[in-house]
């Protein structure tokens, strides 16, 4: 492959590459390139927003070229501000090292081992002392780390920003003069951490980082990024049947930025699945079933989404009950066999594990919303009244909505 051409493989998919003309010229190099990529580890679980970035790097190693993983363990201490109104409270150690643990389990599920050097940024950060952090800070002015979005935003409004926050692009910056990496690998709410790396690059006389950002995927409302917080997410971890399930109820506006963004479709592929859906010759729901099964294929096997197919079909399509239910053991008092609606469908409501990323609520009031809806049904039959004394017996099935449902166990 050419270099042009080869360049032309690392750019597609990318939102912003600073400089197209500094990639060019590290190419004709013709050695193996140090790609950085960071990551602070805030949450111990990677999700389908960190594999855009993953699976750039992927193909940036199969290129031939070498991923620095730098896991924040320094700077996690401080707490990355990009994006945030409020002053974040910094992670423990502990809580840092145990994420990070997470991290490097997840990572490979994506990137090659062998072409992969996992560093952590507190080997160099960590006996800085505090003469060298005065030193790295009279590299940079108040005034254009000010010029951040956030920051900027925050010092407009009154609202408080930490001196230590406007450390953390300095330190992320500090890495690639350590790592002298020559791509950084980031969303787009990342580029100005890395243009200040670049810059600081520069100062220590080394030749500048090129920048290859990201576009940032929007999470299952498809509004907002990607989170876990959010609850907007589809972890890299998760069972093959929870990911094909939280795929399926992706917008369809959605569908052709996670085909681009998190599959190996080709351009032409991609145009003629926009064109068939426009013009009607496919179904939606047949072009996201595809998508859920590319992705969850991809993090699993063939075998494992094919049976995430087969098992949201049966459920949602022929709307029989899942071959696998969860067993719960009523822990509630019954009289002559029967239990209040209501009173059931909370318990019901506070046994949904928070993880699933179903999100219904488990107040009294939102059991009476519920069953109002038509939405609680005991052995395919709807509660009609939250008033109804509902007879119970060891086995039954309690469905909430189209994705819950609970199997009764009684005492004894």
């Amino acid at each position: 492959m050419s270099n042009a051409a080869t360049q032309d493989a690392i750019c597609r998919g990318c939102a912003n590459v600073i400089s197209a003309e500094d990639l060019t010229a590290k190419l004709k190099q013709e050695r193996p390139l140090l790609v950085k990529y960071g990551a602070d580890p805030s949450a111990p679980d990677l999700h389908l927003g960190h594999a855009v970035v993953l699976r750039k790097l992927r193909q940036l190693q199969e290129l031939g070229h070498t991923v620095q993983f730098l896991i924040g363990d320094f700077t996690g201490m401080i707490g990355d501000p990009t994006g945030r109104s409020l002053t974040r409270p910094p992670l423990t150690r502990e809580q840092i090292l145990a994420n990070a643990q997470t991290y490097q389990n997840q990572v490979f599920k994506i990137l090659m081992p062998e072409r992969t050097q996992v560093v952590f940024n507190n080997t160099w950060c960590g006996p800085m002392a505090f003469a060298d952090i005065i030193r790295l800070s009279a590299r940079y002015t108040v005034a254009r780390i000010l010029e951040r979005d956030d920051f900027e935003k925050r010092y407009r409004e009154g609202r408080p920003i930490g001196l230590h926050e406007l450390l953390y692009p300095l330190i992320q910056g500090y890495d690639s003069v350590v790592l002298k990496s020559d791509i950084e690998m980031c969303g787009t709410d990342q580029i100005f951490n890395c243009l200040v790396a670049r810059a600081l690059q520069q100062d220590y006389g080394q030749e500048p980082e090129v920048i290859l950002a990201m576009p940032l995927l929007e999470g299952l409302d498809g509004v907002n990024k990607m989170s876990k917080s959010l609850g907007n997410y589809v972890g890299i971890t998760e069972a093959p049947k929870d990911m094909y399930g939280k795929l399926m109820s992706l917008p369809d506006a959605m569908m052709m930025k996670y085909f681009s963004l998190l599959t190996a479709i080709s351009d032409a592929e991609l145009d003629t699945l926009k064109r068939d859906l426009e013009s009607g010759a496919l179904h939606p729901r047949t072009v996201k079933a595809r998508l859920a099964f590319t992705i969850v294929e991809q993090f699993h096997s063939t075998a494992d989404a094919q049976a995430a197919a087969d098992e949201f079909d049966r459920v949602f399509r022929d709307r029989q009950t899942p071959s696998e239910i969860p067993e719960f053991t009523l822990d509630l008092p019954l009289t002559e066999g029967r239990i209040w609606a209501l009173k059931l469908t909370h318990w019901a409501l506070q046994k949904i594990p928070k993880d699933k990323n179903i999100k219904l609520r488990d107040s009294n009031s939102a059991a009476q919303e519920y069953i109002k809806q038509g939405a609680v049904k005991v052995n395919d039959e709807p509660i009609k009244d939250f008033h109804d004394m509902i007879p119970i017996k060891d086995g039954d099935i309690i469905k909430i909505g189209k994705r819950v449902f609970i199997k009764i166990i009684l005492h004894g």
